[in-house]
């Protein structure tokens, strides 16, 4: 673990005076009176604060914590199970699942589980992988002179060596896989990635149906799933709708939660949580109905000014019911109450939907027609300037397969 930490490690200060004064300000912490929870609450504000300089692109490995923790809160990990992440980024996941495994009570040999067997990732960027390891181990988590839990491999390539208790993930934002190489001609030039593996229903280059096929081929038959994927996995066509009708028959989907604009630091991002258990092998459809918590219509988040915050998403938890889902009431009520945020659709429902679209909402968009009552302008100028973001990816991403 120290060797993958300080691997291609490089000092980048060139002023001794102030490599000097550096030295000075760390040397003068007594860290090794922290405890562990003090260090890694440290080390991830830092991370934090890097992931809001839009220019170093850092915040592409920072999922917002609020919304991982909600996550980690619905899918209530139990102790000496296993946990694992294909694109950890910074380890985000690992770190909620560890806070809520201690706080329960765990005997010894839970605690030993914890530390050094129950989180997996992978993670391939070299910068990424080091700062994961690192938080890793701040909060306590492997040995210094242990394995890496971090594998270094793309975790896209082949069929996974081990299957997992659960999946925590958020894969990285983008249509496309591709890899870059070099022509004849000396020109760099992008080629889009297929993996034609046996374990796929559908092969694509859609990097996030690959992650999604990916992580349902991770998990044992009991195993259990909550990713965050972009819109487009919802609705998009040809092996979109192969990869969803498959999902929908071999795994329960059970719970899509609609997310706002606003709280990634990727600009435009629609994206959406699904929650889904797998099953063993059968004849019979898993999906019996899929519950909707619409959190997008009408909610708007910003980064600075209303950042996500886990208050915001403890009425979807409550709905969500960790303690038993099956037994869940809806809060939307056509004629009762029609601006409920949390209904349910039927596996016939969906599937009678055209490409088995499970892009859906129900509720009235106020901005539509609210005039009087519009969010604050710098939250609209904010909204308006990622929807054009968002747009100008689509069309770029529209030409570049034209030209192709």
């Amino acid at each position: 673990m120290l060797g993958q930490i300080f691997t291609k490690a490089q000092n980048k200060i060139q002023d001794p005076a102030k490599l000097a004064r550096l030295i000075e300000m760390v040397d003068s912490t007594k860290w090794i009176l922290l405890d562990a929870d003090t260090k890694g609450d440290i080390y991830e504000g830092i991370l934090e604060k890097n992931a809001e300089d839009t220019k170093s692109g850092a915040g592409q490995y920072f999922t917002p914590r609020a919304l991982i923790s909600a996550m980690v809160e619905c899918v209530a990990p139990e102790p000496s199970k296993t946990i694992a992440d294909p694109a950890c980024g910074t380890g985000g996941f690992f770190l909620a699942a560890y806070d809520f495994l201690t706080k329960g009570k765990l005997d010894r040999d839970q605690k030993a589980f914890l530390k050094n067997d129950t989180f997996h990732g992978n993670e391939i960027v070299a910068g990424t992988r080091r700062l994961c390891l690192i938080n890793l181990f701040l909060h306590n988590i492997g040995e210094i002179d242990g394995d890496s839990p971090i594998d270094s491999t793309d975790a896209l390539v082949g069929a996974p060596s081990q299957t997992f208790d659960y999946v925590l993930a958020n894969p990285p934002f983008g249509k496309k896989s591709s890899m870059t190489f070099t022509n004849e001609e000396g020109e760099q030039e992008k080629d889009e990635l297929t993996y034609n593996r046996q374990d796929f229903w559908a092969t694509t280059s859609n990097k996030q149906l690959n992650f999604l096929q990916h992580i349902r081929s991770m998990l044992k038959t009991t195993g259990r799933a909550a990713v965050v994927l972009p819109d487009n996995v919802l609705f998009e066509g040809g092996a979109g709708e192969t990869v969803r009708k498959k999902l929908l028959e071999t795994t329960e989907l059970h719970t899509i939660l609609r997310l706002p604009t606003g709280i990634f630091y990727a600009n435009g991002v629609k994206a959406n949580v699904l929650f889904f258990d797998n099953r063993a092998a059968s004849k019979a459809v898993a999906t019996k109905e899929v519950w909707y918590y619409d959190y997008r219509t009408n909610v708007h988040h910003t980064l600075k000014r209303k950042s996500l915050r886990l208050e915001d998403l403890r009425e979807f938890i409550t709905c969500y019911n960790p303690s038993n889902r099956h037994k869940r009431k809806e809060t939307w009520h056509a004629e009762k109450n029609p601006e409920g945020r949390w209904r349910k659709y039927s596996y016939k429902d969906l599937i009678a939907r055209d490409k088995t679209s499970l892009d859906l909402f129900w509720l009235k968009d106020d901005s539509l027609a609210d005039l009087d009552n519009l969010p604050e302008p710098e939250i609209l100028a904010e909204e308006i300037i990622e929807n054009i973001e968002s747009g100008l990816a689509s069309f770029r991403a529209v030409a570049a397969s034209l030209t192709k």
